[in-house]
């Protein structure tokens, strides 16, 4: 379905002409035509449906981006990056300033429930065919979309309104509490109605097989872990997954749809005008320097995120201390040397003379560098990180830049598109969920029932692949690859029998930190708190640790409270509703 999940969603947006807006009545001479009570038609809305996995529905794409990538912002993951000014509205939101008329919240809002009204569509439109039962199979994919949206929105702000087909001539309902039981009863739909693959050619819908892992989640994400564990489990042993021989094969173009892939957003650059198929959402989060020529230097990696790849000389990271100490940054350090008159010196080739600067030497997770851009490493093919050069204001984001959603060099032809304004646009695909998230979620669920050697097993798969996988290579001033590593890495398995001999608690820790090390910026990070009973500790000694690299900056921001763990209703959606909708007692 990649192809039609990617042409037409401009074509689909002519057809329904219909706002997407909550709490607006969709117009229903557009759903009653004709053209669309048939398979055809249905198909075109789904398609429709599928579209809004990017959060695109109106005005700047990155307000209501699906991939997540300022979600990781409110997080000890990452900075907003940029400058402090550039996206005031987020600066706030990374500064724990929140308001309910923050622009980024009403627009993702907007976006989740516009896609519910998408999913609606479909299941209306399907029962008014001449056979219905003959569009099971888009009915379940529509009801699996409706519980992915459904399921941000309850993890996003707690009580919000569940909209079935039944309500969507009138979605103005109430948020009453917690809608998990509607979201569980839509994705079992979906296993009970979905094939176990995917058509053939169509690797970007929904299977049996997904919809499972995405229940065994919703269950993971309240607590339940019997329920999740067995779904969990089911998948692992009888499902089609398999984690990528390389790491590095999720963030390709060449990886896109591999066996690890559960279920991704499909982006690509072809198609229409300044492709519009492309992650328009991620647009801020290339270089704002560099070999990219791009704009515009967010979502740059936190120095506590650096440091957590570090490990001991066994190959395991180091959970209570990885961050007693930093790992070298360049921080402040010019790139190039320059003169009395701070001219930039050159060799007698003509190239600059870069500032004596040598990459961190202590024994790393490998991961690091493909998650990671910092001086002195290879930056996606491009060559050595300079340091400051490529960073857009190292004082307000910090010395790294983000690898994994920045396209590589030698698949520019593949994935490096370009929009309207001179911003680019990435091909590479967003993956919702992965095998290995699957699998460190399956971890987590058994170290909460004790099931302590099963989550070793399951971390270990993950970390044996880092293991085996390819290193990054040491890349010299003049651009030659050598066979040497690009930098200490050391990284070994839990050795049989660590979690039961050392304890519930450090197996806790050790898949809670192997999560970061294996998801880190790919926008998990601020769901993973929530299910932690201690995120607001997590976050304030984040801000303390933080502030080495900055000096007093991260002191000076709001303070991570209860509270920040859920959004609150955006006033404009509120208005809209004419007060059905109530603000949540915490931000009242």
């Amino acid at each position: 379905m990649k192809k039609k999940l990617l042409s037409v969603i401009i074509a689909i947006g002519l057809c329904l002409g219909c706002s997407d807006e909550f709490t607006t009545v969709s117009p229903r001479g557009s759903l009653n035509d004709e053209v669309l009570q048939n398979e055809d038609g249905v198909n075109l809305l789904l398609v429709g449906a599928y579209g809004l996995l990017d959060g695109f529905i109106t005005g700047d794409p990155w307000l209501s981006s699906g991939d997540g990538w300022w979600l990781d912002v409110l997080t000890d993951d990452a900075h907003k990056g940029s400058t402090d000014t550039d996206q005031g509205d987020l600066q706030r939101l990374q500064t724990y300033i929140w308001t309910s008329d923050n622009p980024y919240l009403f627009s993702k809002w907007q976006a989740l429930y516009g896609g519910i009204d998408r999913c609606n569509s479909v299941i209306n439109v399907a029962g008014l065919v001449e056979n219905p039962d003959e569009l099971t199979t888009q009915i379940a994919e529509a009801r699996f979309l409706r519980a992915h949206f459904h399921f941000e929105l309850q993890r996003l702000w707690g009580s919000v309104p569940y909209i079935g087909e039944e309500e969507q001539a009138d979605p103005n309902l109430p948020n009453e509490g917690a809608i998990w039981d509607k979201i569980e009863a839509d994705f079992q739909f979906a296993i009970d109605n979905l094939p176990e693959s995917s058509p053939d050619g169509e690797p970007g819908r929904a299977n049996a097989w997904a919809a499972k892992a995405f229940l065994a989640k919703v269950h993971l994400q309240q607590g339940e872990y019997n329920e999740a564990q067995e779904i969990f489990s089911d998948v692992i042993n009888n499902g089609p997954f398999m984690l990528a021989t390389e790491f590095n094969d999720n963030f390709t173009g060449a990886g896109k749809n591999g066996t690890e892939s559960i279920l991704a957003i499909q982006f690509a650059i072809d198609g229409p005008p300044n492709d519009a198929n492309a992650n328009q959402g991620s647009t801020l989060t290339h270089p704002g320097g560099g070999p990219y020529g791009s704009c515009c230097g967010f979502y740059q990696p936190s120095q506590d995120l650096a440091n957590s790849f570090k490990t001991d000389a066994s190959g395991l990271p180091l959970l209570d201390t990885y961050n007693d100490s930093d790992i070298t940054n360049d921080m402040g350090l010019e790139s190039y040397q320059t003169d009395t008159e701070g001219n930039v010196i050159e060799d007698g080739s003509g190239n600059p003379v870069p500032t004596a600067y040598t990459p961190y030497t202590g024994n790393l997770d490998p991961r690091i560098d493909y998650t990671i851009g910092r001086r002195g490493i290879d930056f996606n093919g491009y060559g050595l990180h300079p340091g400051k050069d490529w960073v857009r204001a190292q004082a307000d984001g910090g010395p790294y830049m983000n690898k994994k959603t920045a396209y590589k060099k030698e698949e520019e032809g593949s994935t490096k598109g370009a929009g309207a304004w001179g911003q680019q646009h990435s091909g590479l695909n967003y993956n919702i969920m992965r095998y290995a998230d699957l699998l460190l979620m399956a971890a987590e669920a058994e170290v909460e029932l004790n099931m302590l050697a099963e989550a070793e097993g399951h971390v270990n798969m993950v970390r044996n692949r880092a293991k085996n996988m390819t290193y990054l290579k040491e890349v010299l001033a003049d651009g030659t690859v050598t066979t040497n590593d690009a930098a200490t890495y050391v990284i070994e398995p839990y050795a049989d029998g660590t979690f039961a001999a050392q304890g519930q608690d450090y197996a806790r820790k050790a898949v809670r930190h192997e999560r970061r090390l294996e998801l880190g910026m790919e926008g998990h990070r601020i769901y993973d708190l929530k299910r932690y009973s201690d995120a607001v500790n997590i976050i304030e000694d984040w801000k303390t640790n933080e502030d080495r690299l900055f000096g007093d900056r991260l002191s000076s921001w709001g303070t991570f409270q209860e509270k920040n763990l859920l959004f609150p209703i955006p006033v404009t959606a509120i208005d809209l509703s004419n007060g059905v909708l109530n603000q949540t007692e915490m931000w009242k």
